[in-house]
């Protein structure tokens, strides 16, 4: 008996393995010596390499005593590619290795916000910088562009040979230059050591790679070889978006070449990227049947409507993009459909090779009573389809229940039958409806559901033999990788040996219970089984019906205990009631997510993916915040977002969470104008995705977000009181309780937070009255206020007469654009009646809507 187990390694991906300890900025300080030998670690090995896509992951500016951290840094950047489709599902066709480069220097060249090394070995994000240098000697020379100049340099690179590089030979291998540049370090590791691991070239169409460079700063670029930050908080997200360039062949979406530099509108030809267009109207492109016609009105998986929206190409307007937001705009949103499409291709289509891989019986004259067989790929979440035919591709269609064996013995064919098999990645319309493009083209952009890289067709003639028999065997020739947790959803397979003249018996179980079988299927569709929630034990145990004793096995962990994402949310002006968490804020708001897994049946503590959604847009990747420590800064919200090196993050206004912060200033009657701020109601989501792939249960929270702020207080008084009168100044009632009445005279202001007046209200021309999260027992007359009245989860059991206030604008392009507001009154519950009249503008309550028991009247009776 033979137990078989796929590969995938985990080598040092847990953080914190650095050993402590005080360490020299550059090994070139020391006595030179041998830097350590290049060695490449299997991270993930699903299939022979000719047969698969290879993804190569090279750290650079990692020292000797770094590579823990490159390890942890390439782990949380492959749970990010696993946790998004299409690399989710289509995991199983990639390789992936590891290659571990021992750095002189630690860091990149150039970079323009280089961190000094930390005495635990990291160089994240202390406050302690020491700038661009250009001296930095790293295994394959990376730089910031431009980055000792410009400190907004982001596009990292392949570089030249480093300064001084003659006096550094003795760290090098005989007969190696130390003045190669980056391209030759490259083509050097990759033929000396990872070519001869792989057995195929470095130059085969089916290899990736991604270089993960030693710095907390914001970089990466696309290309031939990709590259990303592996110390940044947006790392793993640069890395998904350069791979986009290098193999989905994807173009930029984003409004900007310089981040900082607003350009003119495009006014070329149509562009050649087949996600940009010069059309402005859909039906046009619909009747034209132009690029990504198929998918015009469907909800994009990065959130709004697939349509054509302005910029895009690195232009501000003129050219036109398919979603909002998605991938190629903005790093943290998934790929929209037009990108998926291609994406999908070329990772089924192995990049460049352009064949889905497919084995088979070998082709040519076969016994007319053998057994036919082909092996597929196999999706995480569907099946291919195989169908077998007589009389070649427009023969008859056999019944097989979608086998990969066709048994010729039970069918009594004549000699000279053609039999014809087709396998097909459902990925069309007709099936998962992931591909609409129907091409049977093999091109970078032109690779449809009909196409090669999602079937691939086989036949074979029947002759006059008849078959061998083969000895009895039975081997798990191939499987579903079995040293990590499947995902509680996931469809499982194996791949046995083939016997000539016999179809080899698959059985499956859970936990020691049968899960039937009726077709000898070589896959269990974990979903269909729905298991309980927690963790359990799946087997396949493959038999010889020859010779019943003999036998292999696998078995998996399976994880069904779904991740979670708990959130801290700042501290709140209030919080409203309701079936969910509603706080209320001034501006904005910060949040935290913990993503969390039960972790049972991993040998180390792997990352967790948290994921959050604005109103609906479109899954966002969480990372904290840009330029602040992993993981313990919260994400902010904003209602204009929060700019940092000339691009906006946590943005609730117009436009989505991330924009060109230039686009949140152009002139309204600009083609990408008119941007207004996001004060009001908000629904987040967030969830977690584990490292086996389960996608948790998303939680939620509504936020509604004010403008305007409270004012200091000059006096603050708390628990409880008498009467109170405000003569002057801004009085705050914080926990308190007012067994009296509340006077506010003129000139003066009053906040209340979680506070009782067990009397009347009364305020006559003061500057400002707020109410948070207080009740009011006894009537309340509030009149000429100046600045400001905002009330928001506060109860009133008395009549309320409320007029004569102003509102003065706290945002005035929300005011400009959206429309003037009046006093808000936000969440509040009104048990007496409400009379309004003569304010500045209507009442507002910013998508919180308030309850009224008794009468309304005025400007109130809409409330």
């Amino acid at each position: 008996m033979r137990r078989w187990r796929a590969t995938l390694a985990v080598v040092g991906l847990a953080a914190g393995l650095l050993v402590a300890g005080p360490v020299p900025a550059s090994l070139a300080a020391q006595a030179p010596g041998p830097l350590p030998e290049p060695k490449v670690h299997p991270i993930q090995v699903t299939g022979p390499t000719s047969e698969r896509l290879n993804l190569i992951i090279m750290g650079d500016g990692y020292q000797a005593d770094q590579q823990s951290l490159f390890f942890a840094d390439v782990d949380r950047n492959l749970a990010v590619m696993w946790a998004t489709e299409p690399f989710r599902t289509y995991r199983d066709y990639i390789n992936v290795y590891a290659v571990e480069l021992a750095s002189i220097d630690y860091g990149v060249r150039c970079d323009p916000d280089g961190r000094v090394r930390n005495s635990d070995g990291t160089i994240r994000d202390t406050g302690e910088r020491e700038g661009p240098i250009d001296a930095k000697n790293t295994a394959l020379r990376m730089i910031y562009q431009d980055g000792c100049r410009d400190p907004l340099s982001r596009g990292t690179v392949y570089g030249g040979a480093p300064v001084d590089c003659q006096n550094f030979a003795a760290y090098y291998p005989p007969g190696v230059n130390p003045c190669e540049t980056g391209n030759q370090a490259y083509n050097r590791i990759m033929d000396t050591y990872v070519a001869p691991v792989l057995g195929i070239p470095r130059t085969s169409q089916n290899v990736q790679s991604l270089a993960i460079f030693n710095t907390f700063t914001y970089g990466g670029i696309g290309g031939t070889n990709a590259t990303t930050s592996g110390g940044s908080p947006q790392g793993p997200l640069i890395s998904l978006h350069e791979l986009g360039h290098s193999l989905g062949t994807l173009a930029d979406e984003y409004p900007y070449s310089s981040r900082d530099v607003v350009r003119n509108c495009y006014t070329g030809n149509e562009p050649g990227s087949f996600h940009h267009t010069t059309y402005t109207d859909e039906q046009k492109m619909i009747a034209d049947q132009h690029k990504w016609f198929r998918w015009l009105g469907e909800e994009s998986l990065s959130g709004g409507t697939i349509g054509l929206h302005e910029g895009g190409g690195s232009y501000p307007c003129g050219q036109r993009r398919p979603s909002e937001h998605s991938m190629m705009r903005w790093i943290g949103f998934d790929l929209d459909q037009i990108g998926r499409e291609n994406m999908v291709a070329r990772i089924t289509g192995m990049r460049n090779a352009g064949q889905m891989n497919v084995r088979q019986t070998p082709l040519g004259t076969v016994a007319r009573d053998g057994v036919l067989w082909v092996e597929t790929g196999q999706p995480r979440y569907h099946e291919l389809q195989v169908t077998w035919r007589v009389g070649g591709p427009n023969g008859t269609v056999l019944d097989t229940h979608n086998s990969r064996s066709l048994d010729l013995g039970n069918l009594n064919l004549p000699t000279g039958t053609v039999v014809h098999v087709e396998v097909r990645d459902p990925v069309g319309p007709d099936g998962t409806d992931w591909v609409r493009n129907p091409s049977t083209n093999n091109t970078a952009s032109d690779s449809g559901y009909n196409g090669p890289r999602f079937v691939q067709t086989r036949q074979w003639v029947l002759g006059e033999e008849t078959v061998t028999p083969s000895a009895p065997a039975a081997e798990i020739t191939s499987a579903t990788i079995a040293t990590q947790p499947v995902a509680g959803d996931e469809v499982v397979f194996v791949e046995t040996n083939h016997p000539t003249d016999r179809v080899l018996d698959v059985a499956w179980s859970v936990d020691g219970k049968a899960v039937p079988n009726p077709y000898n299927s070589r896959t269990v569709d974990l979903g269909a089984l729905r298991l309980a929630p927690g963790t359990h034990k799946l087997v396949a145990t493959v038999t010889d019906p020859a010779a019943p004793g003999v036998s292999d096995r696998a078995e998996w962990t399976v994880d069904n205990a779904l991740p979670t994402a708990p959130r801290t949310l700042s501290t709140p002006l209030t919080t409203l009631p309701g079936a969910i968490e509603h706080p209320v804020y001034f501006d904005g708001w910060d949040m935290r997510l913990d993503p969390r897994d039960d972790q049972t049946g991993y040998d180390e503590k792997r990352y967790v993916v948290g994921q959050l959604r604005l109103d609906n847009d479109g899954w966002f990747n969480y990372f904290g915040f840009p330029e602040q420590p992993m993981p313990e800064s919260p994400f902010q919200f904003r209602h204009s977002g929060t700019s940092v090196k000339a691009l906006t993050y946590g943005n609730l206004g117009t436009g989505g969470l991330s924009r060109a912060t230039f686009e949140q200033t152009l002139p309204d009657d600009h083609p990408s104008g008119g941007f207004v701020p996001g004060f009001g109601t908000h629904l987040v989501e967030h969830r977690a995705i584990d490292p086996a792939g389960n996608i948790g249960a998303a939680q939620s929270y509504r936020a509604t977000v004010l403008p305007g702020s409270s004012p200091t207080c000059t006096t603050t008084l708390t628990g409880r009181q008498t009467r109170v009168v405000v003569e002057q100044g801004v009085t705050c009632l914080t926990n308190a309780q007012v067994n009296g009445s509340v006077t506010v005279r003129a000139g003066a202001s009053l906040v209340v937070r979680d506070s009782s007046i067990n009397g009347n209200l009364v305020s006559a021309g003061a500057q400002a009255v707020q109410m948070f999260g207080s009740s009011l027992n006894g009537a309340a007359q509030i009149t000429g206020t100046t600045r400001d009245v905002t009330i928001a989860g506060t109860t009133f059991n008395g009549a309320l007469a409320f007029s004569g206030n102003t509102q003065v604008s706290a945002n005035e392009r929300y005011s400009r654009l959206a429309g003037a507001y009046g006093p808000l009154f936000v969440g509040n519950r009104f048990n007496g009646s409400v009379s309004c009249s003569g304010n500045s503008a209507p009442v507002t309550d910013f998508g919180a809507p308030n309850k009224v028991n008794g009468s309304k009247s005025g400007d109130c009776a809409k409330l």
